[in-house]
């Protein structure tokens, strides 16, 4: 027994010699290496994805090899200091910097434009040709987007054969609405001429000094079948969105004799008639013809943006402004004016010179007035101040003497 015990014995001694015996419970330190391997996996699991871990850290080294500490480093800032621009710095451009062509050679370049979709375009009007016969008894209203020049015109003449037509270009921001509506007056009376012998025409030719009341009678009082053809391109155009003048030509297209067709182009163009005007003056009849063809005539009235000439655009804009004021605000304009083209070498008219011609004028009762009028002049852009030799600031406007000449006189006028 103690020999086999020897031999067992031997033998655990040899084993235990070559694998040593693990001992029971932890060892010594093992709880501070069990929270050290811990800790980096609780850091994973709050950075989400482990695999994202890798292109955020390439992210702040692209960041460090530039040279900038980002401890909160975003997208924004990466692409900037890519770029090379500091975040205090402020870009000096300006529009008035580049180089701006004219006007004019902008024009003849948009004239030269090939014109594309030809044949879709002729398809879409001879398709419109089907309501023509649509619009007894209505006023003719074509919507929709293109220019509809064309369309009217191949309606006048095909359609409006029975009577004289007068065309009214209404995208002109110089139409006239007396002149208008005495054209229209004036081939009434041609017509009943022809119709009837000159013995018995009861009224003469009617003046063109005579009041649009009066005008506006003659188409009422005979009561014969004659009747005119009214074309508008663009009833909606700078020169008719007067209420005053948009009233005349409801008037004019509730006379029996009349016959109203007319285009618009802006969104905007229904909020100009009321219900009653619509309805029973105009009577429109709504016909939605899109005909995607350039306003190539309507837009030599529209000034360009980003064209040389802005002076001329700065006084259409500023008349546009004056005449919205009080007709006060308006002189004190005029006084300012009349100073710097009289006085094109000063740097501007000071405020205690300015007040003073104003108090003498009876347009300001105090300083407080005048700088109120100033300060709606300096947010329409209408006046700039700067500082003079004496160390006072002056007033005045950033237009050149033409264009100032010409803007006064329009607000004389």
């Amino acid at each position: 027994m103690d020999g086999r015990r020897g031999c067992k014995r031997a033998s655990v001694t040899d084993d235990e010699e070559q694998t040593p015996k693990k001992k029971r419970g932890r060892p010594p330190g093992s709880r501070k290496s069990l929270a050290a391997e811990q800790t980096p996996e609780k850091s994973v699991s709050a950075n989400q994805t482990p695999s994202k871990t890798p292109k955020v850290v390439s992210f702040l080294e692209t960041l460090d090899e530039i040279g900038e500490a980002a401890p909160h480093a975003t997208p924004q800032s990466f692409f900037r200091v890519k770029e090379g621009s500091g975040v205090g710095k402020r870009v000096a451009n300006k529009i008035a910097d580049i180089g701006i062509v004219d006007e004019q050679e902008l024009r003849d370049a948009i004239v030269k434009l090939p014109q594309k979709h030809e044949k879709e375009q002729a398809a879409l009007l001879e398709g419109y040709r089907a309501f023509y016969h649509k619009c007894c008894g209505f006023g003719l209203l074509m919507y929709g987007f293109g220019s509809k020049k064309k369309l009217l015109e191949d309606f006048a003449s095909t359609e409006l054969r029975d009577g004289a037509a007068v065309v009214v270009n209404g995208y002109l921001s110089n139409v006239n609405i007396k002149h208008v509506v005495h054209t229209v007056v004036n081939a009434v009376w041609e017509a009943r001429k022809k119709g009837k012998p000159s013995n018995k025409v009861k009224q003469d030719a009617p003046a063109s000094s005579n009041s649009l009341v009066d005008l506006l009678e003659f188409l009422t009082d005979d009561d014969d079948s004659t009747h005119i053809y009214v074309v508008v391109h663009n009833i909606d155009g700078p020169g008719l969105r007067d209420d005053d003048v948009q009233q005349t030509l409801a008037s004019l297209a509730s006379c029996k004799h009349v016959r109203l067709v007319a285009s618009i182009d802006n969104i905007n163009a229904p909020i100009l008639w009321d219900k009653h005007m619509a309805r029973n003056q105009f009577k429109w009849l709504w016909l939605h013809t899109p005909t995607y063809a350039t306003y190539k005539v309507e837009g030599t009235c529209v000034p360009l943006l980003l064209t040389a000439g802005a002076a001329t655009k700065s006084a259409r804009s500023a008349i546009l402004v004056l005449r919205s004021l009080t007709p006060n605000a308006q002189s004190v304009f005029r006084v300012l004016g009349e100073f710097q083209i009289s006085h094109p070498d000063d740097q501007g008219l000071p405020l205690n010179r300015l007040y003073t011609a104003c108090r003498e004028q009876f347009l300001v009762s105090s300083e407080v007035t005048l700088r109120a009028h100033l300060t709606e002049f300096k947010d329409h852009e209408l006046v700039k101040f700067r500082r003079g030799v004496d160390g006072q600031d002056c007033i005045y406007v950033p237009l050149p003497i033409d264009a100032l000449t010409k803007l006064l006189e329009d607000i004389t006028s």
